[in-house]
């Protein structure tokens, strides 16, 4: 279901918010003592229509949808933020800044995101309240007692706001075959669901069956729509290991994404923008000491100043990853024997390199030039991924995001070498959470704790 089929969303979306956007320009005016002009009126119609298709793609209200509050609130201010840069770039270019006062502009641009957040969190308060009677609740039945079904229902009951109320289940099975814990009714079997709809006026049927060409599927849906009930599939994707599942379309045609990467749309933006931004910053303020490093490398030892290997980046493609050599030699064959405690391998200025992992600092090349992110799984040598795609489940995945410097596996006790296949699955299942629950704090907290951990010298030689 989108925004438009939950009438609280639909009204925030349609009416509350571009009221709440249009209005505190006006407020903001009468507040600092200054007319609202025509120049205003344009500015705060402007700034509907930009803020409208900003939000399209970021979405507050999705999040809203799921019970992620902060994340509703974050993408409301990031939206916002997004819209004062487009008013800002457009005010400079037209000319129209002298028309405006900037004390104005300022109040509204810093007040109007507090205020969107504060009414949508008021607004959840007032839906979640127990006590308040809620006369515009939907009626619905879902056909099919299982898993997704009872998750779908669990979700209905605890979200108030969907303005829902599921009235129970229809299953031809025996009970034995019932979920264990079913809060709803069982009302009946498949066969009595037109007539329960037309008795009780439903609004809503929910198929939790599988899709297909079935025949009692399809006669019920033939029945179905002798009735007014508005009529909804629930697929039942939750058997699978789910990593970004979503909805989308493709060419208008209707899909759902099982496993996808985390940087699709403005998360794939922000992750880039937060790459160059620290990547480049951290470059030039680190560029003296590379120097100084990379001519101690060269002169202590024979052999070429950076080490190129082979690794797997976006796509499972083949990509150069930079270091700093740190050992006497440069495996990049079919056999890439990892560094172990002690290695006789590591030159003097490599080991204290490995230890402070200052040997990585090239890899921020590597980050500008696109190949690799600042945060993300890291990239194991070409050879040892042929090893271990055939030892791990869902090892291949890592390789829907960009490899970074750091990742969680690496701030979780990670780092280092894997000399058994449960540190290597350890590592891969971080790797993976990674993926699934991807956000630019997340990122930023990974970050700063690589930070703490490069300082600790935790499993680095």
């Amino acid at each position: 279901m989108t925004a438009t089929d939950l009438p609280l969303l639909s009204f925030f979306q349609r009416v509350l918010d571009p009221l709440i956007i249009m209005g505190m320009l006006y407020l903001s005016s009468m507040a600092l003592g200054e007319p609202f002009t025509g120049y205003a009126l344009v500015l705060t119609v402007v700034g509907f229509f930009i803020s409208s298709s900003v939000y399209e793609h970021v979405d507050p209200y999705s999040a809203w949808r799921n019970g992620r509050l902060f994340a509703s609130a974050r993408n409301i201010v990031i939206g916002w933020a997004i819209t004062v840069l487009i008013l800002v770039v457009l005010a400079s270019l037209s000319g129209f800044t002298s028309h405006y006062s900037r004390n104005v502009v300022a109040t509204w641009f810093v007040v109007t995101p507090f205020v969107l957040v504060l009414s949508h969190l008021t607004a959840r308060r007032l839906m979640a309240d127990p006590e308040r009677d809620i006369d515009e609740v939907r009626s619905a039945v879902i056909i099919g007692a299982n898993q997704a079904s009872q998750r779908f229902a669990d979700t209905v009951e605890h979200h108030r706001h969907l303005f829902m109320r599921v009235n129970g289940y229809f299953d031809d099975r025996s009970e034995d075959r019932w979920p264990a814990d079913l809060r709803q009714p069982m009302l009946g079997k498949v066969p009595d669901v037109v007539g329960y709809v037309r008795k009780h006026h439903i609004r809503m049927v929910f198929i939790s069956q599988p899709i297909s060409a079935d025949p009692r599927v399809v006669k019920l849906i033939d029945e179905l729509q002798d009735t007014t009930a508005s009529v909804y599939f629930l697929p039942n994707i939750y058997v699978f290991d789910l990593m970004q599942a979503r909805f989308d379309n493709i060419g208008g045609m209707p899909v759902i994404a099982i496993c996808e990467s985390p940087f699709t749309g403005f998360n794939a933006f922000v992750k880039r923008a937060s790459d160059i931004v620290l990547a480049a910053g951290i470059t030039l303020l680190l560029l003296p000491v590379m120097a100084i490093i990379g001519a101690m490398v060269k002169f202590s030892s024979r052999g070429p100043m950076i080490f190129k290997q082979r690794r797997y980046g976006l796509h499972g493609e083949e990509i150069m990853v930079y270091k700093f050599r740190s050992m006497t030699v440069v495996e990049n064959g079919n056999e890439v024997v990892q560094a172990t405690k002690n290695d006789q391998r590591i030159t003097k200025i490599g080991s204290i390199l490995r230890r402070t992992s200052l040997d990585e600092l090239p890899q921020f090349i590597n980050v500008l030039q696109g190949r690799m992110s600042i945060v993300g799984p890291r990239p194991h040598a070409v050879s040892h991924n042929e090893q271990y795609r055939k030892l791990i489940k869902g090892y291949m995945l890592r390789h829907k995001v960009k490899p970074g410097i750091t990742g969680l596996a690496q701030v979780n006790g990670l780092r280092g070498e894997t000399e058994t296949l449960d540190k290597m699955e350890a590592r891969v299942e971080c790797d993976l959470d990674y993926l699934r629950n991807w956000s630019l704090w997340l990122d930023i907290w990974i970050i700063l704790r690589t930070v703490q951990v490069v300082l600790k010298r935790e499993n680095a030689y």
